[in-house]
């Protein structure tokens, strides 16, 4: 069984209840999830459970505040993690444009940074098309535990 750090990204809590779906589907089957609504460098360094990245999208293709400072300590820290499997789940709105989902491709280029390994493709739910995040996280959810 897998154990999963889901750290968390949420402004008006679809992320975040996004994520604890994801824990109340997985942890029945054995699996150890911990969700993480304030996430700190030592929240990873001290475990080397995967990494589930859940976030919303804010303002120009940004991360929620809850999620900066963990974002702004990896940037600058780099805590190497050779080989550690992620995943991104992102939260946003195609509307956008070019900023669409940028939270997840911020936070998956500064995993790459400490050498995590990425796995599976990013999920990314647009909020026009889809009322409940929760429902395709779950489905895609298979397939990236399967993975890593």
């Amino acid at each position: 069984m897998a154990s999963i750090r889901i750290l968390t990204g949420s402004v008006y809590g679809g992320a975040l209840m996004t994520a604890r779906k994801i824990k109340e589907e997985l942890e029945p089957e054995g699996h150890q999830v911990t969700v993480l609504e304030a996430p700190t460098l030592k929240d990873i360094t001290s475990t080397d459970d995967a990494i589930l990245v859940c976030t919303s999208t804010t303002g120009q293709g940004e991360l929620p505040p809850n999620l900066l400072p963990f974002y702004t300590d990896l940037k600058d820290q780099l805590p190497q993690q050779p080989g550690r499997p992620f995943g991104i789940i992102v939260l946003g709105d195609s509307s956008y444009g070019d900023t669409y989902c940028g939270a997840g491709d911020l936070m998956e280029e500064a995993l790459y940074e400490t050498s995590a390994r990425k796995v599976g493709e990013t999920l990314k739910i647009d909020a026009l098309e889809t009322l409940e995040p929760e429902t395709k996280a779950l489905e895609w959810i298979r397939e990236w535990i399967d993975k890593i």
